[in-house]
């Protein structure tokens, strides 16, 4: 034989001896993760923040394998957690507060506690990290990983195949514009006016984010923050059990956010937006075991940090059928059910126009 077939056979056989340890080591779906958003999805990012809106402390992360360190604002996993192993990785995304080297490769999550949209959400609580910082990481990221691969077509051609998701916009209501004793947004703007600015700010992020490199894109919607226990402690119930005024703002918002992501994909080459519909997800679907809806499993704190867990006290023992851990976020179930709906959608309603599972999957 040849020494050029000799080549080829050779070439034959790593391929082959690649692509069987990837599928026996189970590679996933997508090289890398990178994740933008709130106090929903961060796991670390606020630890060493001047801030109240912080959780690196006992009773959050009971049930995580490291303790309450990790800085995530349920008992244990968080949804990107979730997405993460669903997706196929091993190992937790860290934060960019502490990812270094060439972990970075797989992803890096900048979620904030208190971020969001708009500069300015969230700063009555201290620092935290906006959407507009969030995506100026991403450059240092990008910066770092084009150093670790010394070429930048191929660090290019990575960031492409990657997913994002972004989970924004939930502080521009809950510490912002429903807080008009501290920031001016709802004597400036109307809710109709205040959804079109925040969505088309909201625009121009995730434009950003494509001219980084963003192809597969997972935006979730604003949920229904009038139900969360804070909420109706300080508003009261209507009839539906929530705070009707404050989802018809939301969803206001939300409005708007579907055709916009709907506008992405038509406007920018190559682009594949996806819309999650968070509210569609808490809503309907496969029966849980949650029997209680309306009420934290921690006892909350009543300090400048209201309806985060108090430090030092137990939660309830029966947290799995929770789906609120404190007055704002989830249960680790609650984030997992949010999780696998956003990953591979029960209902159409669930994900627009496809869910996660599709949108990895996508050229």
């Amino acid at each position: 034989m040849s020494s050029s077939g000799n080549i080829v056979v050779w070439l034959i056989l790593l391929v082959s001896k690649f692509i069987m340890i990837s599928m026996i080591e189970g590679e996933p779906q997508v090289p890398c993760y990178f994740i933008f958003g709130d106090s929903v999805v961060d796991n670390g990012n606020n630890n060493d923040l001047i801030t109240t809106a912080k959780a690196n402390y006992f009773p959050y992360g009971i049930d995580f394998p490291t303790g309450p360190k990790n800085g995530r604002f349920t008992n244990g996993r968080n949804k990107a957690d979730f997405l993460a192993e669903l997706i196929g990785f091993d190992n937790f995304i860290p934060p960019f507060a502490i990812a270094r080297g060439p972990e970075i490769l797989k992803g890096v999550n900048y979620a904030s506690g208190a971020a969001g949209i708009r500069d300015e959400t969230g700063y009555r609580l201290g620092d935290r990290i906006s959407m507009n910082r969030q995506l100026l990481n991403h450059q240092v990221t990008i910066l770092r990983i084009n150093s670790i691969l010394r070429n930048v077509t191929a660090a290019k051609s990575l960031l492409n195949k990657c997913l994002y998701t972004v989970d924004m916009g939930n502080n521009d209501y809950l510490n912002n514009y429903l807080q008009p004793k501290y920031y001016p947004s709802s004597l400036l703007y109307t809710p109709e006016k205040f959804a079109d600015v925040l969505a088309q700010q909201f625009s121009r992020q995730l434009k950003t984010l494509y001219g980084y490199g963003a192809r597969k894109v997972a935006v979730s919607n604003i949920g229904l923050l009038g139900c969360l226990p804070e909420e109706t402690r300080v508003f009261g119930r209507n009839a539906s059990g929530c705070v009707d005024f404050i989802n018809n703002y939301v969803q206001l918002f939300n409005d708007k956010l579907k055709p916009l992501i709907d506008d992405l994909n038509t406007n920018l080459s190559g682009a594949r937006f996806t819309y999650i519909n968070i509210t569609s997800i808490s809503l309907g679907g496969p029966a849980n075991d949650f029997t209680v809806f309306d009420k934290p499993c921690c006892i909350v704190s009543d300090a400048i940090a209201k309806g985060q867990c108090k430090e030092g006290e137990i939660p309830c023992s029966n947290r799995n059928q929770y789906i609120f851990y404190d007055n704002f976020h989830p249960t680790e179930v609650a984030n997992l059910a949010t999780a696998k709906r956003s990953y591979n959608a029960f209902l159409p309603t669930d994900a627009h126009p496809m869910d996660i599972s599709q949108l990895i999957q996508t050229q």
